[in-house]
């Protein structure tokens, strides 16, 4: 039996607009075991499953740690379910993950393609991961879905890349190629309208609805080997919103990685 480790990452000092994702963690968890909804996905599996096991919190000062964390977990024959943190986070946790899987397939769900070589002088910025991430060819196919915010040296780079874009102007969930490699999703929060996900530092009108979202997750058919959710921002929330459709979307993903 596969184990899962679920890893909060507690980290956000490289957004570039405002912080506040490093709150999210533990306001996910509540909201996913507050009694407002069951432990069942919706294709009916429970994830209060002894596969599956919370590792608890990990606020993180140097930002090279995630990658030691996330490797220590993955080296207990285990996948990873990480919480964020601001999407910089995903950078260092893909990067443990290649060290396992040098063959992966990446599903990156988000208004941003997140692809600047670096932002206001930074490489790890949280608008940078995927550039780092293909950089160092961590990822065999990178797909990138609900993009509303490209500019040109962003489409340059995706060009450069070979980054499957699907945005949202022309969006068909039914063009995307199946994947064949060991995937990780990489969900960030603003990848939803802002009326679903008022709580994310930047709001992009034009987004998916959850719907899209969670039909996108349950049609996949390859195997689901890691994932993240980031960029959720507790500060910037309505009534518990946001927190209640990340833990619908962990669920929905944690089910697909059992």
């Amino acid at each position: 039996m596969t184990k899962i480790y679920i890893q909060g990452i507690q980290f956000d000092e490289k957004s570039s607009f405002q912080q506040g994702p490093r709150l999210a963690p533990p306001i996910i968890r509540k909201a996913l075991h507050s009694g407002a909804m069951n432990l069942f996905t919706e294709a009916g599996q429970n994830i209060e499953d002894s596969a599956i096991e919370d590792k608890g919190d990990f606020i993180i000062s140097d930002y090279f740690d995630i990658e030691t964390t996330t490797a220590k977990h993955l080296s207990e024959n285990a996948k990873v379910f990480t919480l964020g943190g601001d999407h910089s986070i995903t950078f260092p946790v893909i990067k443990a993950h290649h060290q396992k899987y040098p063959k992966l397939d990446i599903l990156h769900i988000d208004a941003h393609a997140d692809m600047y070589d670096d932002y206001e002088g930074d490489p790890y910025s949280h608008a940078c991961p995927f550039a780092q991430i293909m950089e160092h060819k961590f990822a065999a196919r990178l797909v990138q879905v609900g993009i509303r915010t490209l500019n040109t040296h962003q489409a340059e780079q995706v060009e450069k890349y070979q980054v499957e874009v699907h945005s949202m102007k022309d969006l068909d969930l039914t063009s995307i190629r199946p994947f064949e490699n060991p995937l990780y999703i990489s969900l960030d929060m603003d990848a939803f309208d802002p009326a679903f996900a008022p709580g994310v530092s930047h709001h992009e009108p034009g987004g998916l609805t959850s719907r899209q979202v969670i039909d996108l997750i349950q049609n996949i058919k390859t195997e689901v080997i890691g994932a993240d959710i980031v960029e959720y921002n507790p500060d910037r929330d309505f009534q518990e919103m946001t927190a209640y459709l990340a833990a619908k979307m962990m669920k929905e993903i944690l089910g697909k990685m059992m």
